[in-house]
């Protein structure tokens, strides 16, 4: 079998969109050194051969800089058509919570999670079981659930490291519905995009139609989906204006002319190399040009589609006639997919030909991102539904464009509920603040923006300067009586996300709760 070692990483980056533009890159780089060179025969001679030293190195090492991010995060990204199955009872192996390095950052996209009525309204009030599930699972790992959206059975789950969310900003989530020509949400695409350390990201997790023939219906849903979702953000008003996109989902996709039996076979010895080139996504890329900007690691792992619920068996159902159904098994297939898309560089017109010499359009990008797919695979170990899981881990390599937190937000002195508390805030840098922005007190380990013990809105009266002190109080009776380790955290509403955290800090245990026998009373060092 034809399979790309476990060390080799499939990468790509902003800093090109074809192995000419690196070559060109290149070229450059080596100009600038060749002058280097020139200038240091001719320094003996010539006192200005020494600006011109500088210059030049100035010059090579900012050319050789743009392409070295100096951060590295890991991104964990899930899909899984869970077939509106309730979630099983521990999904730390679909997270991989212990893999090291530790992950930064999860994208969990389902689809058909259970959306019949009465179940949909109830899930509106509070959190599916599934976002618990997750959130459950990485709180108590310093994850906070940041942001999520749903078009009825399709849910994008986005968490990230506590101490990432002030540089997570402007998020924006929204839906395109596909089904029954576009009135229905059954089918369709859900994302979410965001800021991260400066960089526009967007990820796009998707349910497209089914069955075997309709591969060109998926294609046209899928470039539908990125034409109509747009974003409030005048850069990047369209999935393909940022910087990176992520796109996953049950994509339907499946491996055309093969029969069962072969296909059953090949996947048993191991081959699924013989199955790549009749892929339906594989196929269609090959034809479409806007498909082939997106990147997929190798199929090495099994398709991920039909199997018998809690089981590891390929489809074993009896066949079915009625409506359309052609009276067959499904065929194993790579449903579930995980592809990523850089955004390629501008090719330059003839006027950018004429402005060479003064525009710096078509130089590299000061601020690179580069994706490296670290993991590409399904989690055989999950059954409740009739689809597997796909997992890919990602590292991020980047230059943070931004790493001061817009406010900054700390505790004053000795909290406890015996007095009332203080606390400071501080707008490190302007953003649109709003007096609907508020202050929440957080438990650690904390689930989200709204899993706060108490809130206090900013000062009513004004917006804040820049760099301006401002100084609030939180009442005695909204302070946790048992006292406990905490952090403070400055919720913009215009955000839609916490852009300021304080450092943890303790709330000592209240008088009031020996008092009310809440704890034992400590004399003498004895509990009576």
């Amino acid at each position: 079998m034809d399979t790309l070692p476990d060390n080799q990483r499939l990468r790509s980056d902003s800093t090109s969109s074809s192995v000419s533009q690196g070559s060109k890159s290149k070229m450059v780089l080596r100009q600038r050194l060749s002058q280097l060179l020139t200038c240091i025969e001719d320094l003996s001679s010539d006192d200005e051969a020494s600006e011109e030293v500088s210059r030049s190195l100035d010059e090579a090492f900012q050319l050789c800089g743009r392409f070295t991010p100096t951060d590295a995060f890991r991104l964990h990204i899930v899909t899984w058509n869970v077939g509106t199955a309730e979630p099983p009872e521990d999904v730390s192996s679909l997270l991989q919570v212990d893999l090291q390095p530790l992950t930064d950052l999860y994208m969990i996209g389902l689809q058909e999670v259970n959306a019949t009525p009465v179940r949909f309204i109830s899930d509106l009030i509070s959190d599916d079981s599934w976002s618990h599930a997750f959130m459950d699972t990485l709180a108590p790992r310093g994850f906070v659930k940041v942001t999520s959206v749903r078009m009825q059975g399709l849910l994008l789950l986005f968490f990230a490291k506590q101490f990432h969310l002030p540089y997570i900003r402007n998020i924006q989530t929204t839906y395109t519905r596909t089904g029954m020509f576009g009135y229905w949400g059954n089918k369709g695409g859900v994302s979410v995009r965001f800021s991260f350390y400066g960089h526009m990201v967007c990820f796009l997790n998707c349910h497209l139609t089914a069955h075997m023939n309709n591969a060109l219906q998926r294609v046209d849903e899928f470039e539908y989906i990125l034409e109509a979702q747009d974003f409030d953000i005048y850069d990047t008003p369209r999935v393909r204006d940022h910087k990176v996109v992520f796109w996953f989902g049950d994509l339907n996709f499946r491996i055309a002319d093969h029969g069962l039996h072969f296909l059953r076979s090949s996947i048993n010895s191991g081959r699924l190399n013989l199955l790549w080139s009749k892929d339906q996504l594989l196929m269609m890329k090959k034809k479409e040009p806007f498909l082939q900007e997106f990147d997929e690691g190798p199929l090495n792992f099994q398709p991920t589609y039909k199997f018998d619920r809690n089981s590891d068996t390929y489809d074993t159902s009896a066949p079915k006639t009625w409506l359309h159904f052609d009276g067959k098994r499904r065929k194993p297939a790579w449903t579930d997919r995980i592809l990523w898309r850089i955004k390629p560089n501008p090719l330059p017109s003839e006027d950018d030909d004429k402005k060479a010499s003064t525009s710096t359009d078509g130089e590299p990008d000061k601020f690179p991102l580069l994706v490296t797919e670290d993991k590409y695979t399904s989690d055989m170990s999950y059954g409740v539904s009739d689809h597997k899981p796909v997992i890919a881990a990602f590292t991020l390599e980047l230059r943070k464009v931004s790493d001061t937190p817009l406010v900054h937000v700390s505790p004053v002195g000795v909290w406890s509920a015996d007095q009332d508390a203080l606390f400071t805030y501080t707008v490190q840098e302007d953003f649109m603040s709003s007096t609907w922005d508020w202050i929440g007190l957080y438990k650690d380990g904390f689930k989200s923006a709204s899993d706060y013990e108490t809130f206090v809105w900013v000062r009513e009266n004004e917006l804040p300067e820049t760099n301006e002190v401002i100084q609030r109080s939180v009442d005695k009776d909204e302070i946790p009586l048992l006292g406990g380790q905490y952090v403070l955290g400055y919720y913009s509403t215009n955000m839609q996300t916490i852009i300021g955290l304080s450092t943890s800090f303790q709330i000592l245990e209240s008088k009031r709760a020996v008092m009310e026998g809440l704890v034992p009373e400590d004399i003498n060092g004895l509990n009576k």
